[in-house]
């Protein structure tokens, strides 16, 4: 049996450029948001990934300053993964992890203390 592990980022990145070109499609809401009221760190990035890997930049920063920067990180991990085979390839730069995280926080904190959120 082959192992396809490696096929879910592709897959992933499919499934957001999808949602990016008929945002009516059912998706998944966020449980922090439904049971408090109060937005997470990643609360419009699938909106504002969707936008960015149809190329409408200016909503998916609208959305979500992280948008674009995650759009991109998701289409490097796919073709990586694609062409080695491997869910989490090598050469794939894990130091930006945290770096990204850190900046999650950061901007979430600024979002919650200025409460700009998009509607939707």
């Amino acid at each position: 049996m082959q192992r396809t592990g490696y096929l879910l980022p592709a897959t992933l990145t499919g499934a957001l450029w999808l949602k990016g070109l008929h945002p009516s499609l059912p998706g998944l809401g966020c449980p922090l948001r439904a049971l408090t009221g109060v937005p997470c760190p990643t609360c419009f990035l699938t909106r504002a990934m969707g936008a960015a890997l149809t190329g409408d930049l200016s909503g998916s920063l609208q959305w979500h300053l992280f948008g674009p920067i995650a759009a991109l990180g998701l289409v490097l991990w796919s073709v990586l993964a694609l062409q080695q085979r491997r869910l989490i390839p090598k050469g794939l730069p894990l130091w930006a992890l945290p770096v990204v995280g850190g900046g999650l926080i950061s901007y979430w904190l600024l979002r919650l203390s200025t409460n700009s959120w998009p509607s939707g």
